[in-house]
């Protein structure tokens, strides 16, 4: 490669896995063009979705506000460990759908398997969860309400099949562009929060943390007393796990980041301020803003009736009630603007899991194809497939499909974070029995393997007690059994099928790959020239015509 050349795709290193050449066919040439600014919001994109700036409403009815700040605060410190874990593993090796093939090297073939199809299903019904929500978030304005549904759907699907098909730098500038209005949102309601609760709206009520005081900071949920606060609490954790994500959107870029292991760890670490200022502060801000017990909340997210539309996001109830004009309106077109980038980062990291199953021959060989843009276009199109469920929104209601993909996708993201501990735990044995330095490595996590023990065991604690509310008494529903509980029994019989077909075996500490794809990785590194941005090639211009002036005097 010539010394001018900026990047260097995976395609073009010595042969390995990550570059099979079969039936004249290219695999795996996805393209590192994924800058470090992209790949930094790209974390935040996945991580700010509508969960953050709706659907988390679902907790505060349910838990009421300090039920729902101590949940959120408690998942953070859960997320942060998987998080320790994947920045070690894929800093090290930053190689396409990276812990899918982690848990395939490390644990077991068929483990890699089930984690694969598992992550594929959870991120590819994350699409329609979002195209539901954006139509969910239309619904406020009223001139949305005599079009049909079916036509925002619609336009969402064009949306996302435009920016994916057409290569990843399409992808990344626009994942950049939407992510970074969701840091203004976020910052901007946060703020507002401030402002309007020492007195600063219409009203000039000083109100703030009176609603903590009246309804009171704990709701009772199904029961009375410690019982029902207990469930409230329960019920806000289960929402926090929902909600709160990140590493695993970071580590979906790794196969086609540039220079991988200087940004990557960079992305990583950045992880833990967004957790703490998105998440723990967003729970925060909205148990100020809005009484648990409001009619609004409780008819959406307790009731289940869909009749006041968008207007179920605390932010804009907030305003409603304090009638503030025109800034609910604003407020609800950059949440919009949120839920399509939240949805966008799922096409992509959908696909890119699908691609990684077939490079390993998971999965059929017509999802290894990637166009000319070095997007894997098979994988693509099966993905924007899934979301056409969104239509179910047309026959059962919004606010009752919305609920359902809540379920199924919780349990599923639970089981990717049990995954990635469990994953980790094995790398980090691997490396003791065959004397490798963790502290040379790129990342190394802190107070491990124990972060990774203490996550493991609360997802998977809680991707079974996700769907307790069926077990209640009165509560039991076919559906919603089925939504919260397909995943955790699909895992393990997808994991048996492919073990006892294929005849896998346990992956043994001595014995784990852990150097495949590792000299690509440094020859890339090595061949690596970064090419300087706009603002660096101005700092480089003018440097040098005043080292051209100083020269002449």
């Amino acid at each position: 490669m010539k010394s001018d050349e900026p990047s260097m795709s995976v395609a073009s290193v010595p042969a390995s896995i990550d570059t099979i050449t079969e039936e004249k066919i290219t695999y795996d040439s996805t393209h590192r063009k994924l800058k470090e600014r992209h790949v930094q919001l790209i974390g935040i994109g996945g991580t700010i979705g509508t969960a953050l700036f709706v659907a988390i409403g679902r907790g505060l009815a349910m838990g009421g506000p300090a039920s729902l700040l101590l949940g959120f605060s408690i998942w953070s410190t859960v997320v942060l460990c998987v998080n320790n874990c994947l920045a070690e593993m894929v800093s090290y090796l930053p190689i396409s759908s990276p812990f899918i093939r982690f848990a395939g090297r490390f644990v077991d073939d068929a483990f890699g398997v089930a984690t694969g199809y598992n992550f594929f299903i959870f991120e590819a019904m994350m699409v329609p969860f979002e195209i539901i929500a954006c139509t969910f978030i239309i619904d406020f304005w009223p001139g949305a309400a005599g079009v049909h549904p079916g036509i925002f759907i619609s336009i969402v699907f064009v949306i996302y099949a435009v920016i994916n098909i057409f290569g990843v730098a399409w992808y990344g500038e626009a994942e950049f562009w939407m992510a970074l209005g969701k840091v203004i949102l976020i910052v901007g309601l946060l703020a507002f929060t401030v402002v309007t609760m020492l007195g600063g709206n219409p009203l000039h009520d000083r109100f703030g943390f009176r609603y903590w005081k009246e309804p009171g900071a704990f709701a009772e949920l199904y029961y009375t007393g410690s019982l029902g606060r207990f469930m409230g609490f329960l019920a806000c954790l289960i929402q926090a796990s929902f909600t709160i994500a990140g590493p695993d959107y970071v580590s979906m870029a790794a196969g086609e980041t540039q220079n991988p292991r200087k940004v990557l760890p960079k992305a990583f670490n950045a992880v833990f301020f967004r957790l703490a200022a998105f998440f723990i502060l967003g729970s925060l801000a909205v148990g100020i803003l809005v009484p648990y017990d409001q009619e609004d909340l409780v008819n959406i997210y307790i009731k289940g009736s869909s009749a006041a539309g968008a207007a179920g996001s605390p932010y804009v109830l907030a305003m409603q009630r304090l009638r503030i004009g025109v800034l609910p309106h604003i407020v609800n077109a950059l949440i919009l603007t949120s839920a399509l980038s939240a949805g966008n980062s799922y096409v992509f990291c959908a696909s890119r899991s699908l691609f990684g199953l077939a490079l390993e021959g998971k999965a059929p060989k017509i999802f290894r194809r990637t166009n000319k843009s070095g997007v894997p276009i098979y994988c693509v199109l099966l993905v924007l497939m899934f979301s056409l469920l969104a239509f179910l929104q047309l026959s059962a209601g919004t606010a009752m499909v919305f609920n359902w993909f809540i379920g199924l996708m919780t349990s599923s993201q639970l089981l990717n974070y049990a995954v990635c501990s469990f994953t980790y735990i094995k790398f980090y044995r691997a490396c003791i029995a065959q004397g490798v330095d963790r502290s040379k490595l790129p990342f190394k996590g802190r107070l491990q393997p124990y972060t990774a023990y203490y996550s493991l065991f609360l997802t998977l604690t809680m991707t079974f007690v996700g769907g307790f509310t069926v077990f209640l008494p009165g509560s039991w529903n076919v559906t919603t059994f089925l939504f919260s509980y397909t995943m955790p029994v699909l895992f393990p019989t997808v994991f048996l099928v492919w073990k006892l077909a294929k005849g896998t075996k346990w992956v043994r500490s001595h014995e784990a790959d852990l150097v495949e794809g590792l000299d690509e990785i440094e020859a890339y590194e090595k061949s690596y020239r970064e090419t300087p941005g706009k603002f660096e090639r101005f700092q480089q211009e003018w440097a040098a015509r005043l080292g051209k002036k100083i020269g002449r005097s």
